[in-house]
């Protein structure tokens, strides 16, 4: 099963677009997914390595890896 995990800063207002496009990629492609949304602090933000908001990981990969760690 394919695993997506999505995290996302306390002030990202991009939560609902983000829920509706992957819910909309699984139809169209009629996967299963087990999606998860994380709600985290600009802290642990940092401490995961995440570069963004939302950053989204696919499988434990992020879709959108970058160079310089940081939280919008």
């Amino acid at each position: 099963m394919i695993e997506i995990d999505c995290y996302i800063s306390e002030g990202c207002t991009s939560e609902d677009g983000l829920r509706k496009n992957i819910a909309d990629a699984l139809e169209q492609d009629s996967l299963e997914a087990e999606v998860t949304f994380h709600r985290i602090r600009e802290k642990e933000a940092n401490e995961l390595g995440l570069r963004g908001s939302p950053t989204v990981l696919i499988n434990g990969v992020d879709i959108l890896p970058g160079e310089t760690p940081g939280i919008a």
